[in-house]
């Protein structure tokens, strides 16, 4: 079973004219080993219909997923959902259970239930685009797959990994870099954004978001696969997308900073947390964000971030 290099899930609920937009910046890649699967929520705006007039579309349920040289590479899959983190579960659920069906039919139900990926068989990787958010030019997925193969080819794929890059921030006009060195420290305070995140398919279908959270289910989500499944983290020096912003999470900043707190504390120990608490402290983390949220000051704040963390690299 040859499945496509990387997979595409667009989340919307009534997304007006976002969801063609999206959807435009995937298509328009020049490197077209991909599928997209867009998960709708019922709406009711007119989007899943300008979706359908844009493109070859099709439903969910009446094409093999798992085929790579099928017509379409759209589909859609419709069905209600209790926001963001339970349609992207929903989503990755679909995905699992048709891949697990079709190694089943090659291999007998025994082993294709156990095994999502066969030896020596390449991983795919599970990309989460935002309807609002856009591929930050049309060769990205290009520009991603040469350095995953570049590393893939050098040292293997015994361990997942999770690949990133970069994002640029629409909200303040500026690129925002994403620490190159995942440890304690970075996981305390700042884990790279789910929109520049490529994810080893493996790890999204055992590690579904816990929906308890909502508003950082991609951070446990992403702390669980790097704690528990050992999975690597590669840094790219890639921008990857254009980060709308203004979403549930920046509305609801105590909620955020709550769940933040529960989970680090779900791994790392209390002595740690309250070392790198004091650190937050002594270095001003509140004005920090401030800065790094005002157009006039986001700029060279993400300068000198930058520049930090190209040391750190080194």
């Amino acid at each position: 079973m040859k499945k496509p290099f990387f997979t595409i899930i667009v989340v919307s609920y009534n997304a007006g004219d976002k969801l063609v937009k999206t959807v435009k910046s995937i298509t328009s890649q020049t490197f077209t080993d991909y599928r997209i699967l867009v998960k709708d929520g019922m709406s009711t705006d007119g989007s899943v219909e300008k979706l359908k007039a844009a493109f070859d579309v099709v439903n969910a349920h009446e094409v093999d997923i798992t085929k790579k040289d099928r017509k379409s590479k759209i589909t859609l899959l419709e069905s209600c959902d209790n926001g963001i983190y339970h349609a992207m579960n929903i989503a990755t659920a679909f995905l699992g259970g048709k891949i697990m069906e079709a190694r089943a039919e090659e291999e007998g139900p025994e082993t294709g239930e156990v095994k999502l990926l066969k030896a020596g068989e390449s991983p795919s990787y599970i990309f989460f685009l935002n309807c609002g958010d856009y591929f930050r030019n049309e060769n990205v997925l290009r520009d991603v797959h040469r350095m995953i193969q570049d590393r893939n080819s050098l040292e293997g794929t015994t361990l997942p990994v999770i690949y990133y890059g970069d994002i640029f921030d629409s909200t303040t006009g500026n690129r925002v870099a994403s620490n190159p060195r995942i440890d304690d420290l970075a996981c305390y305070r700042n884990v790279p954004s789910h929109q520049a995140c490529f994810y080893d398919e493996r790890l999204i279908y055992r590690n579904p978001f816990d929906l308890k959270y909502k508003v950082r289910a991609d951070y446990e989500q992403f702390l669980r696969c790097f704690y528990r499944e050992k999975a690597e983290t590669v840094y790219m020096p890639v921008l990857i997308a254009d980060y709308e912003g203004g979403g549930f999470s920046d509305k609801n900043k105590k909620i955020s900073e709550q769940e933040r707190r529960e989970i680090i504390l779900m791994y790392l120990p209390a002595e740690k947390v309250r070392k790198y608490d004091l650190l937050r402290a002594v270095t001003l983390a509140p004005l920090r964000t401030a800065i790094a949220n005002n157009k006039i000051t986001a700029g060279a704040y993400n300068g000198l971030k930058s520049a930090i963390y190209a040391i750190i690299k080194k």
